[in-house]
């Protein structure tokens, strides 16, 4: 699979090869009808994700590996020509991804720790019969993902759905799964890696919660139609053994480290915000609280050379964003959010979403929907959606998930717009300079009309 995608990507760069001999980087750089280079190679790499789910760590380093060795031919980098650009580029860039690097394992071993207090397990009892006992559930998805990672939320649901529906989950019920964790940490900066991006880059965590008025419209939109679908399919199940205990330590463990996250990068952001850029703050925090907290109840440190793995990957594409000519995008606006919520249920969404934080302008509530929900109208469109359909592997057919979770698209066209309706788009020009309600204290914001 490497080799094919090695293949496609020098031979897209062959016709521009010779002309690299005749050029100097720092310049305007190769483009077909109009589009620059970098944005093909870029959905090259997206199109070798979605296409080889298996190999996709060695697509995201071959790609990133093209994109680079590309820039030091053609164009260089915004910074500057050749390896000192590109030295440079990793100087404003290296915050941003640590950051990102600790998070992501951090919250892996946060996920685990929820998992093994036992309050997963006890969830199904007060789950009632029917339809409604069901879509409770999905409620409960929704609420774990706003303070745990969606996929660690994907995976918790997918466990106990598989547990009070004996093994006999609708399809439908799978993509709604996937949709109420990703819905649920749409408004919340721990919740998904694509709020986490934003949180990192100083964006304010009131910035990104109005997108909980469209989340939640979504929830009502898909969860009743896929509850009654799985209830047709296999009623529910709620008996728990009794003797099952919560372990109370580990859950104060997951609000302690949380809770040291938000103050630290909170504390950071208000009184020393011209020092954020400079270190990973919020990264080496929540590692401090997991290491100050281990000797109480030990973290499953095995789960971490598989997260590395996982991480990396998205730290590529992460860098491809980076290395992308932001300035020749389509102008941020509503409808350019919408798109981009389409568009991440086939490519992965964590690349967009740093495209859209380097290109800025964005209403960060809205943009926060659109790529975190959107996601889950194809399986492999979120993190989440894989992850969960290596526990179901009957939901790995996109005519399955469109056929059966065709609910999914629908919440999250109407779910856009009636967000829109009830807090409009506020675009923020600087990312930096938020006031408490998410929008710009200084004449930064920049008007458009909602859609009614």
């Amino acid at each position: 699979m490497q080799r094919f995608i090695l293949m496609l990507l020098t031979a897209f760069l062959a016709p521009a090869t010779a002309w690299a001999s005749s050029t100097t980087p720092n310049m305007e750089g190769p483009a077909l009808f109009g589009i620059p280079l970098d944005f093909m190679l870029f959905a090259l790499v997206l199109l070798g994700v979605a296409l080889f789910h298996n190999n996709t760590l060695q697509v995201a380093v071959t790609g990133v590996t093209t994109i680079i060795i590309y820039k030091l031919i053609f164009t260089g980098f915004k910074h500057g020509d050749g390896l000192t650009g590109l030295a440079l580029h990793f100087q404003h860039e290296w915050v941003i991804l640590t950051n990102l690097l600790c998070l992501l394992m951090g919250f892996a071993l946060l996920s685990n720790h929820f998992e093994h207090s036992k309050v997963p397990d006890i969830l199904p009892r007060f789950l009632p019969g029917g339809w409604v006992g069901n879509f409770i559930l999905l409620i409960l998805i929704f609420v774990l993902s706003s303070f745990l990672d969606n996929i660690a939320a994907a995976l918790i649901g997918g466990t106990i759905a598989k547990s009070v529906f004996r093994n006999k989950v609708h399809i439908g019920y799978l993509a709604a799964i996937v949709a109420a964790s990703n819905a649920g940490g749409a408004g919340s900066v721990v919740g998904d890696t694509t709020t986490t991006m934003m949180w990192i880059a100083g964006i304010s965590p009131l910035a990104v919660l109005h997108a909980y008025a469209g989340a939640f419209a979504a929830l009502l939109i898909f969860g009743i139609p896929a509850s009654i679908q799985q209830d047709k399919h296999c009623a529910i199940n709620s008996d728990i053994p009794a003797d099952i205990k919560v372990d109370g330590l580990r859950v104060a463990l997951v609000a302690f480290i949380l809770v040291m996250a938000i103050s630290v990068n909170t504390f950071i952001n208000v009184k020393f915000n011209e020092i954020s850029d400079t270190f990973p703050f919020i990264g080496v925090a929540v590692w401090i609280a997991i290491l100050v907290s281990a000797p109480i109840r030990s973290p499953d440190w095995k789960l971490l050379p598989d997260t590395f793995k996982g991480s990396i990957f998205l730290l590529s594409l992460v860098v491809c964003a980076s290395l992308m000519p932001v300035e020749k995008l389509p102008a941020a606006s509503w409808a350019t959010a919408l798109g981009l919520g389409y568009v991440s249920a086939v490519f992965d969404n964590i690349p967009l979403t740093a495209l859209a934080i380097k290109q800025g302008g964005y209403d960060w509530g809205v943009l926060a929907y659109s790529v975190g929900f959107g996601g889950s109208m194809i399986w492999f469109g979120s993190s989440a959606g894989v992850a969960l359909s290596n526990m179901f592997h009957e939901a790995k057919s996109v005519g399955q998930w469109l056929k059966h979770g065709w609910h999914v698209a629908v919440a999250y066209t109407i779910g856009f717009f009636i967000m829109l309706t009830l807090v409009g788009w506020h675009p923020t020009a600087d990312r930096y300079h938020q006031g408490t309600n998410g929008h710009p204290t200084t004449p930064v914001e920049m008007t458009a009309p909602a859609p009614h």
